[in-house]
């Protein structure tokens, strides 16, 4: 019953911007921690960012700081990824998961540490 529905993926042209959307429903939304994960053809998932829904704490990976901005809207059990300035190397299929625990914890267990991963939305960059 555990849904995580990730979308707002789409074609861009490198320097533009996307929003994508995550949904969740069916655990409670304040236990958890959010995040984005993406991967791209041939290469190994990375974690993108993270969000702690109980204490709003974040993390992101280097090559994204400063253009991804992940923010929630707890009444609506909503989790987004604002993505600015976007370059042709973060094409990738994004996925939006949850794991309980903090956001420290998150971190030290890694995608290990998710329990619940929704499907994943195709961004494309163009240069």
């Amino acid at each position: 019953d555990v849904q995580l529905q990730a979308s707002g993926g789409g074609l861009v042209q490198a320097g533009g911007s996307l929003r994508l959307s995550c949904a969740a429903s069916g655990f409670i939304f304040d236990d958890y921690s959010i995040g984005w994960i993406r991967q791209a053809p041939g290469k190994e998932r990375e974690g993108v960012s993270l969000l702690s829904i109980s204490d709003g704490s974040t993390y992101y990976l280097d090559s994204v700081k400063g253009r991804f901005t992940i923010s929630s809207d707890n009444a609506k059990n909503m989790v987004y990824l604002q993505m600015n300035s976007l370059k042709p190397e973060d094409t990738a299929v994004y996925y939006c998961a949850a794991g309980s625990g903090t956001l420290a914890t998150m971190r030290r267990l890694g995608m290990s540490g998710m329990d619940y991963w929704g499907k994943g939305t195709q961004v494309t960059v163009s240069s």
